[in-house]
């Protein structure tokens, strides 16, 4: 019988190393290489969002930028003119009209949505019967609030002789349609976006499913009632929910154009409600840019708005620390 050699009798040299041993690290360069072509690959699927981010989003911002300070018409050459067309815009009695207009929408749209989402959620987060189906019927206006043809029904809805004329007559309430009625049009907007809350409806909803019913229990325990357990357990609970919430449908409220601008009229000298009774910012903003062709001063328009909705978010995330209450280590 043979015996094999033992592996220090084998011959040494060049070939002598074991075909599977550990594989030395790659080199720099390689490495390098590698990662170039990750980069490469990772740039090439992004390509697409860049291109759209440069040329619908960056590239018109900064032309926008650019037009706001000269007077253009779309149609000539723009000419430079400093800041003539903001201080134009601040000695105008209709662009004053329509901030006073945006901010009383948003001081009484934003907070009614808001309750009526609240209250809404507080409502499907107890377990009954034909749950689902309640939240997919509160949920589905949020889905189509913002369409024409939702917008071109609501302006029925409350023209004169509509369903709402007739039911406030039916109370012996006699003040005709709301849409015809420069004081009483904005508040079929409020209407229309307190209709909206679903949205706002479904992420309080997750917030509620999130507070500890041990919570609940101990507070019972301690004999607080309802409302007692509403201020001290859920609200603080859900603050960061609500936060969220009201930072959303603030800047949402700022933008409102489509259901102002159809149901206020949508052309002609009325195309913001009669005697610009929903005259908002950005429906005026339509006004100067595409019905009077000043381009220019729809442009110093948009910015200013862009600032002032950034300064109102500001504010409210410095009145966070007053008010949200988050986890303990968490921001």
């Amino acid at each position: 019988m043979t015996h094999a050699p033992a592996m220090e009798d084998l011959p040494k040299g060049k070939g002598s190393e074991p075909r599977h041993g550990p594989v030395g690290s790659p080199r720099p360069a390689a490495l390098k290489r590698r990662r170039r072509r990750e980069n490469l690959a990772g740039y090439l699927f992004m390509s697409p969002w860049i291109a759209g981010f440069l040329l619908l989003t960056a590239g018109p911002m900064i032309a926008s930028l650019y037009f706001a300070f000269t007077d253009y018409n779309l149609f000539d050459a723009p000419q430079w003119i400093g800041l003539d067309n903001f201080s134009e815009m601040f000695g105008d009695p209709r662009w004053r009209h329509s901030v006073q207009v945006t901010l009383w929408y948003v001081a009484v749209g934003t907070p009614l949505k808001l309750l009526a989402a609240l209250g809404v959620a507080l409502l499907l987060a107890q377990s009954r019967r034909g749950q689902a189906f309640y939240r997919a019927a509160f949920y589905a206006p949020s889905l189509i609030g913002a369409s024409v043809s939702v917008a071109i029904v609501w302006k029925a809805i409350f023209s004169d002789d509509a369903v709402v004329d007739r039911t406030q007559k039916i109370f012996g309430i006699d003040v005709g349609g709301w849409t015809g009625d420069p004081d009483m049009i904005i508040y079929s907007l409020v209407a229309l976006t307190v209709w909206q809350f679903g949205a706002p409806m479904v992420i309080f909803l997750a917030g509620l499913k999130q507070v500890p019913r041990e919570l609940y229990e101990a507070a019972e325990v301690d004999g607080a009632g309802k409302m007692r357990r509403f201020w001290n357990i859920t609200l603080p609970m859900i603050s960061p929910v609500l936060f969220f919430n009201v930072l959303l449908e603030t800047i949402h409220s700022f933008q409102i154009f489509s259901s102002a601008y159809i149901v206020g009229g949508g052309a002609g000298s009325n195309a913001c409600g009669p005697a610009d009774g929903s005259m908002v910012y950005t429906c005026y903003l339509y006004v100067q840019g595409f019905e009077n062709s000043r381009m220019g001063l729809a442009s110093a328009m948009a910015w200013l708005l862009l600032i002032a909705v950034a300064l109102v978010t500001a504010v409210l995330f410095w009145s966070q620390k007053r008010w949200v209450h988050y986890e303990e280590g968490a921001r």
